[in-house]
């Protein structure tokens, strides 16, 4: 099979590539992190930066390996990961806590795997109230009582 890119659509899969093994948890400052499973064919991936017009994106290390330079891993790419990372706190947060609240609103030590339609409805509402609350203050408002609920 022959794929072809031009530069633009080759830089466009760098920067996935780079959003991929980010959210694999692959950090570009520290190339321990790569994980096994990604770094032949990222290696290999990146190695085409020249030949797609691209080198200016990707730099070698003393070792010989590949990495995306600041180039593409800043800017718009950056701002894409940032993004990603603050929708999944808040979206991870509101969930979370609206499942710890039915829990207790139910008296269970865990929900089940499939909710009633009044369990989900209940769910959804009480997530609704922490999106809201996180809109409107941030976690100004979160306080973390230790040593359980008061």
């Amino acid at each position: 099979m022959k794929v072809s890119f031009n530069a633009k659509e080759y830089a466009r899969l760098l920067e996935l590539v780079h959003l991929g093994l980010w959210v694999a948890g692959s950090r570009p400052d520290d190339p321990a992190t790569m994980p096994e499973r990604y770094a032949d064919i990222s290696q290999k991936v990146l190695g085409l930066a020249e030949p797609f017009g691209c080198a200016d994106l990707v730099e070698v290390d003393v070792n010989g390996q590949y990495f995306l330079n600041e180039k593409l891993t800043g800017g718009n790419v950056q701002e894409k990961l940032e993004q990603f990372v603050d929708d999944a706190f808040w979206s991870e947060l509101a969930g979370r806590l609206a499942e710890r609240d039915l829990r207790h609103e139910l008296g269970a030590t865990k929900l089940s795997d499939e909710l009633n339609d009044d369990e989900e409805h209940r769910l959804a509402e009480i997530e609704d109230t922490y999106w809201r609350e996180f809109e409107t203050s941030g976690v100004d408002h979160l306080v973390v009582l230790r040593g359980g609920q008061g």
